[in-house]
Formats: C-alpha cells, sequence, structure tokens
C-alpha cells in the first residue's frame, strides 16, 4: 500500500493510495489541472486512476469532480445521499453506491460515518491483506462507538484543523468560530491528539496530520500538542508528519 497526500487543507484535499496495480484517489479538491501535475510527479496518469472515493460535497473536496470525471472516467464510489446531492439521475453512470462495507479487487473499504455540517459525510478505513488506512477529516468528533473499528491500523490521516487558542483569538468572525468548534465542524489539534491516543497500536507505521487551518493552526504546534498528548497516555510513537496544501506527503 502506497499513499500519497497530493495536498490536505483548507484550500484544497486530494490523496492517492496505490495497491497492487490499483489505483484509488479521495477526493478531488483541486482543479484537474492541478491534480494531474501532481500525478505526474510520481508518474502516474490521472486515467490509470481506477476508483474515486468522496467523502463529502464541499467546495475543497470536489472542486475538479466534474472535469475529472470527465477525462478520466473512474468507477465512482460515493453515498447515495451525496450522488443525488451532486448529480441529476444517471448523470454519471460508472457508479457504484457505497455501503458499510465493500470488496473491489480484493481491497476492503470500510465506510466511517462522521459529523460535518455537510450531506452524510464520511471518512474511510481501507484494507488490503496486513496492511490499513484510515482517513478521516471534516469532523467535529468521533464517535465512541468507531474507536474499536479503527484501533491498531497501519496508516491514520487524521484532521488536525486548529489550535483553540488561536482560532479564538484569529481573525475569523464569532459564528465561523462556533461553526468550527462545533460537533458538526473540525478537529482542533488536541482532539486529534487524544483521539489517537485511543487508537495507535503496535501495527501502527505512521500518521498524518491532515486538513491543518492555514489561519488557525501552525504545523510545529499541531506536532507538539499530538506528541504532548501521546506522551501524558504513555504511548511512544514519533512517526508523524504535517500534510499541507502545496507540497505531497509520500508513504511507501
Amino acid at each position: 500500500m502506497k499513499i500519497t497526500v497530493l495536498g490536505s487543507g483548507s484550500k484544497g484535499n486530494s490523496t492517492l493510495i496505490e495497491i497492487n496495480d490499483k489505483k484509488i484517489l479521495i477526493d478531488v479538491g483541486f482543479s484537474y489541472k492541478h491534480i494531474k501535475e501532481k500525478l505526474e510527479q510520481i508518474k502516474v496518469d490521472p486515467k490509470e486512476i481506477d476508483y474515486l472515493l468522496i467523502t463529502h460535497e464541499h467546495k475543497d473536496h470536489i472542486y475538479g469532480l466534474n472535469v475529472f470525471l470527465k477525462r478520466v472516467k473512474p468507477l465512482l464510489l460515493i453515498k447515495e445521499k451525496l450522488y443525488n446531492t451532486l448529480f441529476d439521475q444517471n448523470e454519471y453512470s460508472k457508479v457504484q453506491l457505497l455501503n458499510e462495507t465493500q470488496e473491489i479487487d480484493g481491497i476492503k473499504i470500510n465506510v466511517i460515518s462522521l459529523s460535518h455540517d455537510a450531506v452524510d459525510p464520511v471518512g474511510f478505513l481501507i484494507e488490503y491483506n496486513d496492511e490499513s488506512m484510515v482517513y478521516i477529516a471534516d469532523t467535529g468528533y468521533i464517535n465512541h462507538k468507531i474507536l474499536p473499528k479503527i484501533t491498531n491500523k497501519t496508516y491514520y490521516l487524521l484532521e488536525s484543523n486548529h489550535d483553540t487558542e488561536l482560532l479564538i483569538n484569529g481573525p475569523y468572525p464569532p459564528h465561523l468560530q462556533r461553526r468550527i468548534l462545533s460537533d458538526k465542524g473540525h478537529l482542533s489539534n488536541e482532539f486529534c491528539g487524544t483521539y489517537l491516543s485511543k487508537v495507535i497500536g503496535d501495527n501502527t507505521k505512521k500518521v498524518i496530520l491532515i486538513h491543518l487551518s492555514e489561519t488557525n493552526n501552525d504545523p510545529k504546534i499541531a506536532l507538539e500538542t499530538t506528541m504532548k498528548i501521546l506522551k501524558e497516555n504513555e504511548i511512544t510513537f514519533n512517526n508523524i508528519e504535517c500534510a499541507n496544501q502545496r507540497e505531497m506527503v509520500i508513504i511507501k
């Protein structure tokens, strides 16, 4: 399993997962041109993408969706409510509606229900043989019932959107601060670290903090907060990295 975060943040999100000869893209929050340029840097032709997963309908996750579908024509894996929100009936024909769990080409894709101000927002647990990846962005919290299902996985891509003090003392108006801090908003650095302290296990190899706000966060603060919380919970784990909008992060 090879994972490449093409970019992640408030301005756009897209992540590539390669398993054997199959390629899965999660979200297309950048223009087709931008995604094509990023993929070419790792010697991947966009038309090699077999499957496209969409988490929710916000612009920073679907900005390039329509052009990408027209140019690449992947199998679109999507929740029914979200498909009906984004498309007229049968507007895009290569669609498989997501259930809680499905297996495609030996790859197990588990849908994780999240809490965000969007239509049926989801994350994903992707498993193949002895490797697994958890992808969770854009959620105000993670239901405690989900935690056992995502514990001790190989890779975690988890939202660490904001530092609470930077948000409260920053330029955002009060109504936007309340939205971000709400149960349908975004995970703070503190919540990200707390959740990681509950799920990291002996099989975990790498953690990438994703969807960091450029206004209300700082990679150094996000890393320090996460490491502090892990240490407080007597967890020794150092292989943590922050994704950003411009540079790719690659896990091989």
